[in-house]
C-alpha cells in the first residue's frame, strides 16, 4: 500500500495497513533543503525539490504544498512584504473603505506570479510522484479570512458589527477569488485542495457569526473543489471545540485543526462525517520537545483515533523551521 492509497482510504473510512502521515512542514523542509524562504517561493523547481527531499528523508504519505498565507491577498492587490527567510505577510489594508470593492470582481488570480509558481510546483510534484504519494495543493485563504486581510482584522471586526450587508457582499466576492485559486490548483492534477479560515474560529468571532459569515462561503468553496474532482480540507487555528458540529456542515472531506481543540470531542463530532487531520502541537512539542515527548504525544493521539480509519496524522499547524530532524523521525517511528 502506498501513501496515496493510505490517505484516500482514510478519507473514505476504509481500513489501512498503518495510519497515514501528511505533514505541514514547508518551512522546515525548505531549510533542510538549503533554501531561504525567498529562494523557495521564487522557484517552482525549488519548491518541488524541497518536498521530494523531505519525502525521501522521512518517508511519509502525503505532501502539503504551502508557501505562505499572503498569496491570495497579494493576487487581489493587498501590499505584501517578502522577508528573505520568513513566509510572505501582509500588514496593510487594500480597502480603506468597506464599500470600495467593485474592482475586485475583475481580478484574475491566476495572473499573479506567486499563484503561478505555487501551481507549477504542485504540477511538478504530481508528475514526479505519479500516484504513489498523495499531493495536497493548499490554496491559501478561505473567503472570510481573505476579507479580513483585505480590510485588516481590526477593521473587519468593526465591519461585521456596523455594516453586515456590505460585509456579506465582500465575502461573496472573496469566495469567487478563492474558487478561482481552487480551480487553478485542481488543474495541476493534485489529489486534494485546502484553505485556511482561522479568523472565522471562536477565538475571533462567535459561533453564530461563524454560521452566518463563514459557513455558507466555505460550503461554496468545498462544492467548487468537488466539482473540479478534488478532495477538500478546511484548516482552522485555535480552539474550535464549540463549532465542531457546525463545521461538519461544510461538506469538506477532512478537517485540519489546531492542538488547542479537544480531540476527544472532535473524534465524536466528526464520526462518520469527515476525516480528522492533526493535531500535535507544532511548537511546544514537535519543535521544542524531545523525541520522547513527540513519541508520547503521537501515541496519545493515535490512541484517540484507534477505532476509526478516518484519521491522518499531522501537526496542528505549520511545523517551525528550527524543528530537530530527530523529532520528526520520532513522530514517523511512533506511527510505524
Amino acid at each position: 500500500m502506498n501513501g496515496r492509497e493510505r490517505i484516500e482510504n482514510a478519507l473514505k473510512g476504509l481500513e489501512n495497513d498503518r495510519t497515514p502521515v501528511m505533514l505541514h512542514n514547508f518551512q522546515m523542509a525548505a531549510r533542510e533543503a538549503g533554501f531561504t524562504m525567498e529562494r523557495y517561493r521564487e522557484s517552482p523547481k525549488n519548491i518541488a525539490d524541497t518536498f521530494i527531499r523531505a519525502i525521501e528523508t522521512y518517508d511519509y504519505d502525503g505532501v502539503l504544498v504551502d508557501i505562505d498565507t499572503a498569496t491570495l491577498a497579494g493576487a487581489a492587490g493587498v501590499p505584501v512584504d517578502f522577508p528573505e527567510d520568513e513566509p510572505a505577510r501582509t500588514h496593510e489594508p487594500l480597502l480603506t473603505e468597506l464599500d470600495d470593492f467593485d474592482f475586485l470582481r475583475e481580478v484574475k488570480v491566476a495572473d499573479y506570479k506567486y499563484i503561478q509558481i505555487w501551481c507549477e510546483a504542485v504540477a511538478i510534484l504530481k508528475d514526479y510522484f505519479k500516484n504513489e504519494i498523495y499531493i495536497r495543493g493548499n490554496c491559501d485563504q478561505a473567503p472570510f479570512s481573505l476579507a479580513s486581510m483585505l480590510r485588516t482584522p481590526q477593521e473587519w471586526m468593526m465591519d461585521l458589527m456596523m455594516n453586515e450587508e456590505k460585509a456579506l457582499e465582500l465575502i461573496d466576492i472573496c469566495a469567487g477569488l478563492t474558487i478561482q485559486f481552487i480551480k487553478a490548483m485542481t488543474e495541476t492534477g493534485c489529489h486534494m485542495v485546502s484553505n485556511g479560515d482561522s479568523p472565522a474560529g471562536p477565538e475571533m468571532i462567535s459561533p453564530d457569526m461563524y454560521e452566518k459569515f463563514a459557513l455558507p462561503y466555505e460550503k461554496r468553496v468545498v462544492e467548487a473543489a468537488h466539482d473540479a474532482g478534488a478532495a477538500y480540507t478546511l484548516h482552522i487555528c485555535g480552539d474550535t471545540t464549540v463549532i465542531l458540529d457546525t463545521i461538519t456542515k461544510t461538506g469538506a472531506d477532512a478537517l485540519e485543526l489546531d492542538y488547542k481543540t479537544d480531540v476527544h470531542k472532535a473524534r465524536e463530532a466528526l464520526d462518520g462525517k469527515m476525516t480528522f487531520i492533526g493535531n500535535i502541537d507544532p511548537s511546544g512539542v514537535i519543535a521544542l520537545g524531545t523525541p520522547d515527548d513527540v513519541k508520547r504525544e503521537t501515541e496519545k493521539l493515535l490512541a484517540v483515533f484507534a477505532d476509526t480509519p478516518r484519521f491522518i496524522l499531522n501537526a496542528g499547524c505549520s511545523i517551525p523551521p528550527n524543528t530537530p530532524p530527530e523529532n520528526l523521525k520520532a513522530l514517523i517511528s511512533a506511527v510505524r
